[in-house]
Formats: structure tokens, sequence, C-alpha cells
């Protein structure tokens, strides 16, 4: 286990000096809020004032692309450059790599979740009890978990040429279908009630609008957290003789 922890810290060290992803876990939420967040004056979204819906779907977007795009993108570049063939000629166990990488992924989207977090406060002027900052902080921390597990799935099944692609377009869907860039209705939302991304934004939106969270919430994004968490024991497990 402290091997382990220790390769966590070395992949949260390459990752505090990785520029690109920096710029798409902090840098793009931030600027996105900062531009957007208090232009929509009057409006309102999913129940709550829209300033408040869009510091929910900033914190998300910058965690989601964080464990999703950046992970896959270097899981799979390093299969290629054999370091985690080298890894595996380690006294680490053989799962150290996965655990160092889910590790390292929950400590380095707690920034930018928090800097947007901050801003929604700050900046976009909304006000809450201390106990919902702490849950939306949650919810969105402890969901993007979802998109790790799918990070390394795709990671260690494909190819760095290939999988970049594939995870900027589900990470595009998943956004979109969520209501992450802007607020989804009509046939769109019946649609989006199935998507992770758009419960883990409502999980926020009726926290700070006060509303009881439909069962069904939950039932949704530990669904697709199991699908993909059995996506990736599956690829790891395929590719296990190969890296």
């Amino acid at each position: 286990m402290k091997n382990t922890l220790a390769l966590a810290r070395a992949e949260i060290s390459r990752l505090r000096r990785n520029k690109r992803y920096t710029i798409f876990t902090v840098i793009l939420p931030v600027a996105l809020y900062l531009a957007i967040g208090r232009s929509v004056k009057g409006a309102h979204a999913y129940g709550v004032d829209y300033a408040a819906y869009y510091m929910v779907a900033m914190a998300s977007i910058g965690a989601f692309s964080g464990a999703l795009t950046g992970n896959a993108q270097r899981i799979a570049q390093e299969r290629k450059d054999g370091w985690v063939r080298q890894l595996r000629l380690t006294p680490l166990p053989a799962n150290a790599y996965v655990v160092g990488k889910i590790v390292a992924s929950m400590a380095i989207t707690i920034p930018s979740v928090v800097i947007v977090l901050l801003l929604g406060r700050f900046y976009g002027g909304v006000h809450l009890a201390t106990w919902k900052w702490f849950a939306i902080f949650g919810v969105i921390w402890v969901g993007s978990l979802t998109f790790t597990a799918l990070g390394i799935a795709l990671g260690y099944r494909y190819k760095p040429d290939t999988v970049q692609p594939i995870a900027m377009i589900i990470y595009l869907l998943m956004s979109v279908l969520g209501g992450l860039w802007f607020a989804v209705g009509g046939f769109l939302q019946h649609i989006a009630k199935f998507i992770p991304t758009y419960q883990i934004t409502r999980i926020g939106t009726d926290l700070i609008a006060g509303q009881t969270i439909p069962m069904t919430a939950f039932i949704v994004i530990a669904a697709w957290f199991a699908v993909f968490l059995a996506l990736a024991v599956m690829s790891v497990r395929a590719v296990a003789e190969t890296v």
C-alpha cells in the first residue's frame, strides 16, 4: 500500500506540470465561468439562478475532463512507451498502477472543483449554507470517479492516436447531453435523464434549490460507474500479457 501511494504521489506531481491537463481542468472552466457566469441576468436553469447552475456545470466540466480525456490519453501513451511494462517488473502489486491513477485523478480534481465553487461564491454571488457547499463538492468529486474508470478502460484498450478522438467524442456527448455547456430541456432532457453528467448536475442544483433529490439520480450514476468499472477491469485483464 505504501508503494502504491508513492506511485500516486509521483503521478500527482507529473500532472501538476502537465500544461494540457491544467488548461482543460482548471483554466477552461474558470474562463468560461468568468465570461458567462454573470452575463445571463435574471435567467434560471433547473430551478436555480443561472450563476448557480453554471457554477455546478463548470465545476463538473473540469472534473470530468481531467478524469476522462486526461487519463485515457496518458495511460495509452504510457503503455506505448513501455512504462506500464516497467512497473510490472517492480515489487508493486498488479493493481498498483490502476489504483495509483485513480488516487491521483481524485486528488488532482480537487483544485478545479474548489476554484470554480469559490468563483461561484465570490464572483457569481451564490450564497449557500456551508453544508451545501461541501455536498456539491462531494457529488462532483465522487461523480468524477465514473469517468476515471472509463478513462482507464479506454487507455488500456486503445493506442494513443486512437484513444484521443474516442475520448473526446464521448466527453462532448456526455457534456452536451448532460447539460453542462447549456441547460437542456424538452426532448433532450428526456434523454439526459439517463446520462450521469446530467444527474450529477441536477443533484447539485437540487441541493441549491432545496429540492428532494430523486433516488433515480443515484441509481443512474451508480449504474454507469458499474459499467465503466467493469470495462476497465476487462481492458486491464485483456492487455495484461502485452504491456
